[in-house]
């Protein structure tokens, strides 16, 4: 546990393709990608995407930890990653992820745009596929593992897809959002089905539960005291024509946003790590008194609820002041 294994890169396309293809299944890719398209291109897209992700994500992690099947023996196969090595393996929540966000990106800019729909198939079918094959290569799952997750994905999707917009309208209109949008997540990371040693599961866990809850109070907030996301029109938009200063003003966007992202996480880490700290009594770099339930919990979900609210509120915000939107 925790050595790193030799290996000689054979095919270095393939190496570079998987590698790359694997962080997008992890939270570089997730505190990009999900705030750029609610920068960029729809709020009711990104916000069915976000919604959908902490559901699919929060199955997925406690769905590892009930069924406890383990990952693939080394040897034989030769393991690319260490950090994840100590978490149970059915079902691969890189494939779950990754099928729910191309899937839900799919299904909820069709309703919205007029595109090519074999082109937009394609698309998630291809993103999924090479998250899914990143994790065989990469010897974090069997096959069995990663075509798990990829269903019961699939079959959250299509079981949730009536009540889309029921469950959008609610989270914008209802008085009770704010709260619920809280407590709910925070009781079920308390809750986390507990396993005899420390993974990093349930901070995992608590970090998609925790932004999705920052993110949601930020949809009720701009709906209610800025702009109304929720209309009875039911109409199909063009995709804009792209153009370089349009280009150019969602890269301003995008940078502005992700710094504003990036300086909240670092930010509240810092605060949150120091009020633990001087109330639990242990130094900020003490990894074991941070793995605690008593300090992970809060600490993870205060940390990336507020990354949440700040991309969905305080970003917009600037975007206006700058001239941006």
């Amino acid at each position: 546990q925790g050595c790193v294994q030799k290996y000689i890169v054979k095919n270095y396309f393939y190496y570079y393709l998987f590698k790359f293809s694997a962080a997008l299944g992890e939270e570089i890719f997730y505190i990009t990608f999900l705030p750029f398209t609610y920068w960029n291109i729809d709020h009711s897209v990104s916000r069915r995407m976000i919604i959908i992700w902490s559901i699919v994500m929060y199955i997925g992690q406690v769905s590892k930890d009930i069924l406890k099947w383990p990952r693939p023996l080394s040897p034989p196969v030769i393991k690319l990653e260490m950090r994840t090595d100590v978490e149970y393996g059915m079902p691969s929540t890189h494939a779950m992820a990754a099928t729910a966000i191309s899937f839900s990106f799919l299904i909820a800019t069709m309703n919205q745009y007029k595109y090519p729909f074999a082109l937009g198939l394609v698309a998630a079918f291809v993103f999924s596929t090479l998250v899914c094959l990143s994790r065989l290569y990469t010897g974090m799952h069997t096959v069995l593992d990663v075509i798990g997750g990829a269903l019961i994905s699939a079959m959250l999707l299509a079981l949730s897809y009536p009540v889309w917009d029921m469950i959008d309208h609610l989270l914008l209109t209802s008085p009770f959002c704010p709260l619920l949008s809280v407590v709910v997540p925070l009781v079920l990371c308390y809750n986390y089905p507990k396993l005899d040693y420390y993974s990093p599961t349930r901070g995992d866990t608590t970090t998609v539960l925790g932004a999705g809850a920052g993110a949601t109070v930020g949809f009720w907030l701009n709906n209610q005291y800025a702009t109304p996301a929720y209309t009875s029109e039911n109409v199909q938009l063009e995709f804009p024509l792209i153009s370089s200063k349009i280009v150019a003003v969602m890269l301003a966007r995008f940078f502005v946003g992700i710094f504003v992202v990036l300086l909240t996480r670092q930010l509240m880490k810092s605060v949150v790590l120091g009020m633990l700290g001087y109330r639990y009594k242990f130094p900020i770099g003490d990894l074991e008194a941070r793995q605690r339930l008593e300090v992970e919990v809060p600490y993870k979900f205060i940390t990336y609820s507020s990354v949440g609210f700040s991309a969905t509120v305080l970003v917009p915000l600037l975007h206006k002041l700058l001239g941006l939107l």
